[in-house]
């Protein structure tokens, strides 16, 4: 072999057996540091990040479960692609019910994760309200400071005069010890500014306020928002990534508009179960992709933290339309036939007064005059046995001063233990009439609210408790035609009656918000 490929073949070696020895020495250090071994196991897998430094985020104990492996896959799939500059092959909508850490491991812990391997990288985080917004970014930032993190990630900082919930920015200090700026987290509420900010990766988590998620007010703030706002707020264009995680809301929220406008979209929809059926359609059919179908148990997402029980109990507190969009991730308003009348029960005489724990009348008012809608007073119970009664219902088209009149002898007929609401028609004069029926009133315990939502919505929580048969009728002359409209709503010709019912039931029921069961 002449001299030269001998000396070539003979520095080839050596190379090799240099590198061979360095990754030997790297091992044993490892080894021998189980701390830094750990540390480097969780930077490069997702999941096992999540389980480590849960304690760091949350008190109460993580309950894994498959949904977070398969999530945890496909965010650092989307990171990946983003950290080596690659065009963006799709943006990223999650829906998934609430109380399945999907806040958590999305906004807390994701962005995160990330900085312990592309320090670098930048986010903009985004949800309804500013409040959620910044305990999110509160969360992580406490994260990054913590003993353990700084202990397993001593290279990573906080900049210290860019540490504020809604703006913080990230250091790292390198080998050679020089400090070295990094990325940053900015957070904002839908609708707010982003005015000089710009992400690598774009992040939503709960675009929506689920109480008002039938406005087509902020329906449209949202979703032009995300659109024309968010949107321009790109490091990259062709390579920052947007990822929206939420529960379907209504059939054009977000996840409903991104859908509509675009096809580069990976969509995971992930139904808390998949036996119920909605509309026309069961759940089971909106499972994306439908692979995942395979890793449900009796039908459910997640037996352990949301069991059959646990199902039932949000059905009770969303309603059917809140159930089928935030469980089943299919928001499609209930048609005909809301209300099953033949599941009202009924008692011929008014119970003991020792089995009632609250009552109260609930008025829908109208000025009609002897045509168009009806003002109606629905008297209300809640029964001891968590079941509810209706003992009465007052209903008539009657001008504003015979209508005050009306609804004052019924108070004091009622008596004074007994509560009265009545409903704040929209704009000045609602308002107005709303004070001067309060006014009327004086002497009994009397609320008012303003009206919210359209009444389908306000109906839902009833509706579920009249189909379950945990409604009670007092037998009476007012039943025939009350029985008439809650059958046909919401085609009825009037919905006083239904909507004057939902809105004694929510207030003795002392509904939930449906959003805030849990994340």
């Amino acid at each position: 072999m002449p001299l030269n490929l001998k000396r070539n073949a003979v520095t080839c070696h050596k190379r090799k057996y240099n590198q061979l020895s360095l990754k030997r020495r790297e091992i044993e250090f490892l080894l021998s540091h189980p701390v830094q071994l750990q540390a480097l196991n969780c930077q490069r897998n997702l999941t096992e990040f999540v389980k480590e430094f849960w304690p760091e985020v949350d008190t109460s104990e993580l309950i894994w479960n498959w949904h977070l492996d398969y999530l945890c896959e496909r965010l650092s799939y989307v990171a990946e692609r983003v950290s080596l500059g690659l065009p963006r092959e799709n943006d990223l909508i999650i829906n998934i019910p609430p109380g399945t850490t999907k806040s958590k491991l999305v906004n807390v812990i994701f962005p995160v994760w990330c900085w312990t391997k592309w320090y670098w990288m930048r986010f903009i985080s985004a949800s309804y309200a500013a409040s959620l917004s910044l305990e999110h970014a509160e969360t992580s930032r406490d994260l990054v400071r913590s003993e353990k993190f700084q202990t397993f990630y001593p290279d990573l900082s906080i900049k210290r005069d860019k540490d504020v919930k809604s703006n913080f920015r990230i250091i790292k200090r390198m080998s050679n010890g020089t400090i070295a700026l990094g990325g940053s987290r900015y957070s904002t509420s839908v609708g707010g500014t982003v005015t000089g900010f710009h992400g690598h990766i774009l992040l939503v988590d709960d675009p929506l306020n689920p109480q008002e998620s039938v406005s087509d007010v902020k329906l449209k703030t949202a979703n032009d928002w995300m659109g024309k706002t968010l949107s321009m707020r790109k490091v990259d264009k062709a390579v920052t990534a947007t990822i929206l995680i939420m529960q379907r809301l209504h059939q054009n929220d977000p996840t409903g508009d991104m859908l509509k406008k675009k096809t580069n979209i990976e969509h995971i929809s992930i139904p808390g179960e998949i036996r119920t059926e909605a509309g026309d359609r069961s759940f089971r059919e909106f499972v994306q992709p439908a692979e995942l179908i395979d890793r449900y148990v009796d039908g459910l997402m997640d037996p352990v933290r949301m069991p059959w029980t646990v199902m039932k109990d949000m059905q009770a507190d969303l309603g059917q339309y809140g159930y089928a969009g935030q469980v089943g991730q299919n928001p499609v308003p209930p048609g005909g036939g809301m209300f099953k009348i033949q599941n009202f029960r009924f008692l011929d005489a008014f119970p003991n007064p020792s089995n009632i724990s609250m009552s109260l009348r609930f008025w829908d008012k109208a000025g009609s005059d002897g045509q168009g809608a009806y003002t109606v007073g629905v008297k209300m119970h809640r029964l001891t046995s968590g079941k509810f009664l209706i003992s009465d219902v007052s209903r008539g088209q009657w001008a504003s001063e015979e209508r005050e009149a009306l609804i004052k002898s019924t108070a004091e007929a009622d008596g004074r233990n007994i509560v009265v609401w009545h409903e704040q028609e929209p704009g000045s004069g609602g308002k107005d009439s709303a004070e001067a029926t309060t006014r009327n009133l004086a002497g009994f315990s009397v609320h008012h609210e303003p009206a919210s939502g359209d009444k389908v919505w306000r109906a839902d929580p009833f509706s579920v408790q009249v189909n379950n048969g945990n409604v009670f009728l007092l037998t009476g002359a007012w039943n025939k035609e009350y029985l008439e409209e809650l059958e046909n709503f919401p085609f009825s010709t009037y919905k006083d009656q239904v909507d004057a019912s939902s809105g004694a039931f929510n207030k003795l029921a002392g509904k939930r918000i449906a959003g805030k069961l849990g994340r």
